[in-house]
């Protein structure tokens, strides 16, 4: 039942003193400004420390879908709860799909959002999978323009810090026969996000879960959808038992091969310069991944997507073919990877700082990012203009 509407239009309407309709792409947003804006100083108290996700902007953006009509009634509105049916599927299904981008302000105070196409395609694959309706790229990132450019006054420009962007869809139809829904509900909200390392870059202890798997062979693991991470947590907080920050999975099948972080890629160096990153049909799709590994090939080196075993980690590491070890992801960018250690295993050293390679590809990609270094790839996206 997936539907992509790709229809365009160029006019813009006008509904009211307060509303107002724009049509650049296939949908037609309306705005219905809030009247609890917070006022600036209360904006930047917030600004000041937001942490992460504990702030949300003053507007919201949200598109229904039905089966009849496809999508329609795209708005920007004032940030709020939602109303469901208790019978809403997603409540009962989780036939629900997510996506996590940020909005970086560059130096000369313009707002730009980094391959906002690749996080709509991978909604559009994430949406396949759970039987949703697939959102056209062009509509996807214009809905990101549309709310940054109502709350561009909450993207900060503190060094490292950003607008974090979470779109996301849900089934929303009342009826609780399995099958998938006619009536889906996708919104974007947004959240002003601090600095991820305070005190700088710090290498992480990661644990490896031998008792959880996060996804199975042809499962939802290459989704974005939050029933992957629900199955993260139980193991996640075991490794915070153990002093670490993040869990390792192995496949399902063999508990023999690298999977993915809880939330983070992982990618391999060896002492040839060769990068390697673990491939599976149950791995999320990491645009920070593929990006660095793009930079990493541009310099010359090659990079490999394969299966890639534990043992082929710890014996790498401990005969020195394996020099740096990191994870990637929306949130921290670049990680180095310190030790992995799990009940009777153990590679790495706590004190282990970041290789040379990873912190050059982060600092480049970063660079990139906030608009210190040229776009040579064409990454960035200007979103308040």
């Amino acid at each position: 039942m997936s539907q992509t509407d790709d229809t365009t239009t160029d006019d813009t309407a006008t509904t009211g003193d307060d509303t107002t309709t724009t049509a650049e792409f296939g949908l037609s947003f309306e705005l219905t400004p809030s009247e609890s804006v917070r006022d600036s100083a209360e904006r930047e108290v917030i600004l000041s420390d937001p942490g992460f996700g504990k702030h949300f902007t003053d507007h919201m953006v949200s598109i229904r879908w039905t089966l009849d009509e496809g999508w329609h009634a795209a708005r920007v509105h004032p940030y709020g709860p939602l109303q469901l049916d208790p019978a809403a599927s997603v409540l009962h299904y989780a036939q629900e799909i997510f996506e996590g981008m940020k909005a970086y302000r560059h130096a000369d105070g313009s707002i730009w959002s980094f391959r906002p196409d690749a996080n709509g395609r991978r909604l559009q694959r994430s949406a396949r999978r759970l039987a949703l309706p697939e959102l056209s790229t062009d509509d996807f990132v214009e809905s990101v323009k549309q709310l940054v450019q109502v709350d561009s006054s909450w993207v900060p420009s503190a060094p490292e810090t950003s607008l974090y962007l979470r779109p996301f869809m849900i089934a929303s139809e009342s009826f609780l026969g399995v099958r998938a829904a006619q009536q889906v509900d996708y919104h974007v909200i947004a959240s002003p996000a601090g600095a991820y390392f305070t005190g700088g870059v710090a290498p992480v202890s990661i644990w490896l879960t031998t008792n959880y798997a996060r996804a199975g062979k042809g499962g939802t693991g290459a989704a974005k959808t939050g029933g992957n991470y629900a199955s993260s947590l139980l193991p996640q907080q075991e490794a915070y038992e153990n002093g670490c920050q993040q869990v390792l999975f192995l496949d399902s099948s063999e508990s023999t091969y690298i999977e993915e972080l809880g939330g983070m890629n992982v990618v391999l160096v060896y002492a040839d310069g060769t990068l390697v990153t673990p491939d599976s049909d149950s791995i999320l799709e990491g645009i920070t991944r593929d990006s660095i590994l793009e930079l990493a090939e541009a310099r010359g080196h090659r990079v490999e997507r394969r299966r890639v075993s534990l043992d082929e980690w710890r014996d790498g590491v401990e005969n020195g073919d394996i020099v740096e070890v990191f994870a990637c992801g929306t949130a921290a960018v670049v990680v180095p990877i310190a030790e992995l250690k799990g009940e009777g295993f153990h590679v790495g050293s706590p004190a282990a700082e970041g290789g040379p390679l990873t912190m050059s590809l982060r600092e480049e990609l970063t660079d990139i990012q906030y608009g210190r270094r040229d776009d040579v790839h064409g990454w960035m996206t200007r979103l308040d203009a």
